[in-house]
């Protein structure tokens, strides 16, 4: 299926929208598909917080839709919120995903002339009016470009995040920001700019690339920019096993590709830096359990890694495969799966190596990789099964500093081999 290319990813009724509205000073953006059940929730409580915490500003809500099929946009019309806070519900225009609903509401955010853009999530639990107000006045007061959520989730939540996104992240550009793809942010009205002049939405940044993009340019164009403590993430629970395969495609086909385009600073970052956290919530409520098939994640590692093996041979180096081969093996015999997170590091610089080297389908190559991060996903969880969430931290932060320490393997492999 193909999809037309469009200059705007707003449609005419929100464009008459804006126009009735005139100006915002602060716009909360919510992107949404099939979120009947918790989009009523994020309204609410995002208008509390605008009108609690920014009563003398103006301010509004766009509810951007991918079109879904279920009541989301039923439920978000019938939302009453204070008054003298906008609201609009639309759906957007161009590729599906939550890239492109960012889109049409940084867009919006132009036509407003913002000051700052708030965008949170549409299958949160958690939040509160207190989010809305650490976010946007961490732009609109202390003048932050970009402010990354710092929350608290459960040790077997945020996977993606967890397994290759913060050790990369932290690893090649030098700072350690704890959720550069949690999908609550605090932007600038500049930034916004910044991001809608670039052309990526017909890519995977407009499906869920769009935050790895987006944190990874902040970090890397920006000084401003901090973390908001937000407390405690309670959302809709996803199985790694079972609904996170596209998004790990998409995620890392923009993380690494986005290595192309920075390589000149990461190739010169040693080490790491902390980010400002900003003072926020106290409050620690309990994070509901997640359930997970760790089961089903090893079937996926060991029929992958039957059905690509001689890929994962030609792809890592000799001592990496040898070291996969033995975890496949062990498995195999009836023992516990353990992909550690030293072999974890070096299969990950592989695979980034290769995507810049690789003549073909660059998406075949990252959906190859998909098997093995279920494997150490496994691992994961089975080494963190009894620990409290400090003690899951504490292996996590491990496995990002051996990223930071194993980062040259990196570099004398892109040295010269560099397209």
């Amino acid at each position: 299926m193909s999809f037309k290319k469009y200059d705007s990813a707003l449609r005419d009724n929100t464009l008459r929208w804006i126009e009735k509205v005139g100006k915002l000073d602060l716009l909360v953006g919510i992107p949404c598909y099939n979120n009947e059940e918790t989009i009523s929730y994020v309204i609410s409580q995002t208008g509390l917080g605008l009108r609690k915490y920014f009563p003398n500003l103006k301010t509004g809500i766009f509810v951007a839709d991918g079109g879904s099929t279920d009541n989301t946009r039923e439920n978000a019309l019938m939302v009453e919120i204070p008054r003298g806070v906008k609201k609009n519900v639309d759906i957007y225009r161009g590729l599906p995903g939550k890239g492109t609903s960012f889109r049409a509401v940084f867009e919006a955010a132009s036509h407003f002339g913002t000051k700052a853009v708030v965008v949170f999530d549409s299958d949160l639990r958690s939040l509160t009016p207190e989010w809305v107000k650490l976010l946007g006045e961490a732009v609109i007061k202390e003048g932050y470009e970009f402010v990354f959520p710092y929350y608290r989730r459960h040790k077997y939540d945020g996977t993606i995040t967890n397994m290759i996104v913060y050790p990369l992240l932290r690893a090649l550009y030098g700072k350690r920001v704890r959720q550069p793809i949690g999908g609550d942010f605090g932007i600038s009205g500049e930034m916004a700019e910044f991001y809608i002049s670039k052309d990526v939405w017909d890519t995977d940044v407009a499906k869920f690339g769009i935050d790895v993009w987006m944190s990874t340019i902040a970090m890397n164009e920006k000084e401003k920019i901090a973390q908001a403590d937000l407390g405690v993430k309670i959302h809709d629970p996803k199985d790694p096993a079972a609904d996170l395969s596209q998004m790990f495609t998409q995620v890392v086909s923009t993380l690494f590709y986005l290595m192309g385009e920075y390589r000149g600073k990461w190739m010169e970052t040693g080490g790491s830096k902390s980010v400002p956290v900003l003072p926020g919530l106290n409050s620690s409520p309990d994070i509901p359990g997640i359930s997970v098939n760790i089961n089903k994640m090893e079937i996926e590692f060991v029929e992958g890694f039957k059905h690509f093996e001689a890929f994962y041979k030609a792809i890592l180096s000799a001592k990496s495969f040898e070291g996969l081969t033995q975890a496949y093996i062990e498995k195999e015999e009836g023992n516990d799966l353990e992909v550690s997170s030293e072999l974890w590091a070096k299969i990950i610089y592989d695979f980034a190596y290769t995507y810049h080297t690789w003549r073909r389908n660059r998406r075949r190559l990252v959906n190859i990789m998909t098997p093995l991060y279920f494997g150490r996903t496994a691992s994961y969880i089975r080494e963190v099964a009894a620990m409290n969430w400090e003690g899951a931290e504490k292996v996590i932060e491990e496995q990002a500093g051996i990223f930071e320490r194993t980062k040259d393997y990196l570099r004398e492999r892109m040295k010269n081999n560099f397209l």
